[in-house]
């Protein structure tokens, strides 16, 4: 890793990073950096996101540390390996590491279900800043959302992709947990008000081997388009399928959540009529996103994992975090577990400042061009 303030966690070291559980008895906060445990798949159907996360939490980091840090403390990451399919189940490692007072705070880019047992596991006794898209909803006392939700970020895009391609019959698929089955049911009910049809729906679990049958049963339903809620690698494999059965050409797609990351996965020749709605993407053009892209190449060169909107949500997490303690002097743990106003804090996706807020980020349809999206179409 290119910063000498990010550490990996690795099982039964929790007492060996600096300033570990038997340092934290000795030194007050003011003398200690200030810890943030940065929450990623680090394996799993969710894996391939994890270079992205870190690099872009990297730029957040040197900005930060370039000035005052996060409560007048220099700032450190230990990144945890945050997918399901981990030896040691996430919740049980930021567990032991909140109870020993070895971590600040912490920011998180996984899924939703891991989100659930983070919730239940931390009980508000750290920050808990969540940052990619995600079913909406979360009100747990100490948990600061970021991310899009299907209001903003799905129903747009169906309502303008049916109108604009004349899209009547619509496909389902997705992994089996909340945040796809949320979102579909969202999905479900803009087909209603549009007066689309369904014509088929499935969810299945992470790296199924039933999904070369499922894609087959989707070529031959009828459908006009797909809505992809599909993870990862499991959405890239999607993709190779779809592809190799020659369905590109019959069939519109869209997703919420494959990023630049899968395209460059799934492979150009497999990417035609694949649609992505997010509200942020690498070829965004916003002085916020120019600064970023200029300081994100210039720290990792010629390394540089791709840029997605899943990556660069841990710089803005780390960047509200910044600001939540800043602005709240502290105290950002309220009676209701929101914060106590709105936070300001520095974003690639509008302008150089967002506010969680109302958030009034614009939400783009974007369509896959080799390994970018391109052609930006704003949906709200």
């Amino acid at each position: 890793m290119a910063s000498a303030h990010i550490y990996l966690w690795r099982r039964g070291e929790t007492a060996s990073f600096p300033y570990g559980v038997s340092d934290v008895r000795q030194h007050s906060k003011a003398h200690r950096p200030y810890r943030v445990a940065l929450l990623i798949p680090m394996c799993g159907a969710a894996g391939l996101w994890a270079p992205s996360c870190i690099a872009s939490a990297e730029v957040a980091l040197q900005e930060l540390n370039a000035t005052a840090g996060i409560a007048g403390r220099p700032v450190e990451i230990v990144v945890i390996d945050a997918a399901l399919e981990a030896e040691t189940p996430v919740e049980d490692v930021a567990d032991e590491l909140v109870s020993h007072g070895c971590i600040d705070a912490i920011v998180g880019m996984h899924i939703s279900a891991v989100r659930q047992k983070l919730v239940a596991t931390v009980r508000g006794r750290v920050p808990f800043v969540y940052t990619p898209l995600y079913e909406g909803g979360e009100a747990s006392p100490g948990v600061f959302t970021i991310g899009d939700t299907p209001a903003r970020q799905l129903g747009p895009a169906i309502g303008y992709m049916s109108a604009q391609f004349k899209l009547k019959k619509w496909a389902l698929i997705g992994n089996d947990y909340i945040w796809p089955r949320v979102s579909h049911a969202y999905a479900k009910t803009q087909f209603h008000h549009e007066h689309r049809e369904l014509v088929y729906e499935k969810y299945l679990p992470f790296s199924s081997k039933e999904l070369a049958d499922e894609v087959e049963t989707i070529g031959k339903s009828g459908a006009d388009a797909v809505l992809i809620s599909l993870v990862g690698q499991d959405a890239v494999e999607f993709n190779r399928l779809f592809g190799a059965m020659g369905l590109s050409s019959k069939m519109f797609r869209l997703s919420c959540a494959i990023e630049e990351n899968g395209l460059l996965a799934s492979g150009a020749r497999n990417l035609d009529r694949l649609f992505s709605s997010a509200s942020y993407f690498a070829g965004l053009e916003t002085a916020g996103n120019a600064e970023f892209r200029e300081k994100y190449h210039s720290l990792h060169q010629e390394r540089a994992p791709m840029l997605n909107a899943l990556g660069q949500s841990t710089y803005e997490g780390l960047h509200f975090l910044a600001r939540l303690v800043e602005q709240s002097e502290g105290h950002w743990l309220t009676r209701e577990g929101v914060a106590p106003r709105p936070i300001e804090y520095k974003s690639a996706r509008r302008g150089l400042y967002l506010t969680n807020a109302h958030n009034k980020s614009p939400v783009f349809l974007a369509r896959a061009n080799g390994f970018l999206f391109d052609d930006l179409t704003r949906l709200s």
